[in-house]
C-alpha cells in the first residue's frame, strides 16, 4: 500500500512526521491492506498563520482495489486531533463498507460477484 503525505504551504511537513504519521496508518489499517492499493493524506490550515479553533484540516482518500475511492475529513485545533480524528472517520467507513460484503449473518451479501454469480447458476 502506497502511503502519499501532501500538506500546503502554511503546514511543516517534516520527514520524522510523515514517517509518525505512515507508521501509525500502516498499524490502524493493517487488516484492510489487502483492498487498499494506495492512501492520500492532504493536511491544510485553513486560516494560514491565524489562531483559530479547528482550523487544522485532514482529509484521507483511500483507493481500493475493487470499490471506489473513500474520502474522509476531519477539522482539529492541531494537525495530531486532525489526522487522527480523520483515521478513525476511515478505519469507521472501511469496517461499515466491508460489513456490506456480507449479510448479518456472515453470507456473501448479494453485492458481491460470488453471490451473484451463485444465483445466476440456479
Amino acid at each position: 500500500m502506497l502511503i502519499q503525505v501532501n500538506t500546503d504551504t502554511n503546514i511543516e511537513g517534516s520527514e520524522k512526521f510523515v514517517h509518525y504519521v505512515e507508521a501509525e496508518l500502516n498499524r490502524l489499517l493493517s487488516r484492510f491492506r489487502d483492498g487498499l492499493s494506495r492512501l492520500e493524506i492532504h493536511l491544510s490550515d485553513e486560516n494560514g498563520g491565524k489562531p483559530g479553533a479547528n482550523d487544522k484540516r485532514c482529509i484521507l482518500e483511500a483507493r481500493r482495489s475493487s470499490h471506489s475511492a473513500l474520502v474522509v475529513r476531519h477539522d482539529g485545533a492541531t494537525l495530531q486531533e486532525a489526522w487522527t480524528g480523520a483515521a478513525k472517520k476511515l478505519v469507521h467507513a472501511l469496517e461499515s463498507d466491508l460489513g456490506r460484503d456480507t449479510d448479518h449473518k456472515g453470507r456473501a451479501s448479494i453485492r458481491t460477484e460470488e453471490a451473484t454469480a451463485s444465483v445466476i447458476l440456479l
